[in-house]
């Protein structure tokens, strides 16, 4: 008799444990990685590797919801995102301030706004507001991120510093918050305004996206610190 589970072809599932495992190993990397690198570089290092051990953690839950039931709660996305997304934006901060002057009050405004890019979203997918408003006020607090790391302080201090591994880490993070992390309003616009149901598929792409917006992120850092470290113990 042939075993039907053997059988069942789960892409959504293995896309949940593909990125869980992924994100464990990564934060498994990059806590260790805060020894190869200089104290000031430890603090970004560090918060990329909580947001993907929060990931993990996320990932893990919506499997195990998913095994059991096959559907999986909206909230379970969101849970992780809401600590993650704004652990990488103040790493973000961080990064820049270790080869130039930045804020204290940006410090403040990434973590506001990081914050309510995602719960906004969530609020407008869960039916909570309106989900025109919701969608249009996440939209903004991302691209006003976008604009610090393009226009803002950030910009001038990595810029200026003239540090080429950090100057290179910086275009490829832009990057990723610009292209990878348009994932996240893009499917907000479908689900909200198309009625879109998720049955798996959207999942996928999803936790197919965190191998670059949160795995990717989180190596870009450790590996700019670790050359910048580098570069200064060899002058």
């Amino acid at each position: 008799m042939t075993n039907p589970v053997m059988q069942t072809i789960d892409l959504t599932g293995a896309s949940y444990s593909a990125a869980m495992f992924g994100m464990v190993a990564t934060a498994i990397l990059l806590l260790i990685g805060t020894a190869w690198v200089r104290d000031g570089w430890k603090v970004p290092v560090t918060l990329c590797g909580l947001a993907a051990l929060v990931g993990a953690g996320a990932l893990f839950e919506a499997r195990t919801v998913w095994l059991s039931t096959s559907q999986v709660p909206l909230v379970y996305h969101y849970v992780g995102w809401i600590i993650s997304m704004p652990l990488q934006v103040i790493a973000l901060f961080f990064f820049a301030k270790q080869v130039g002057p930045v804020s204290a009050a940006l410090f403040w405004r990434f973590l506001v706004v990081s914050v309510l890019m995602v719960l906004f979203r969530y609020l407008g997918e869960a039916g909570f507001v309106h989900a025109t408003l919701a969608f249009l006020i996440g939209v903004v607090f991302w691209l006003y991120i976008l604009g610090e790391l393009f226009f803002g302080q950030m910009e001038d201090a990595v810029t200026k510093s003239l540090n080429r591994p950090v100057i290179r880490g910086y275009f490829w993070l832009r990057l990723i918050v610009t292209i990878g992390w348009a994932i996240y309003p893009l499917a907000n616009f479908i689900i909200s305004f198309s009625g879109h149901i998720d049955t798996g598929g959207m999942s996928i792409v999803y936790n197919l996206a965190d191998f670059l917006n949160r795995m990717a992120f989180g190596l870009i850092i450790l590996t700019s610190a670790v050359l910048a470290t580098k570069g200064a113990s060899d002058e």
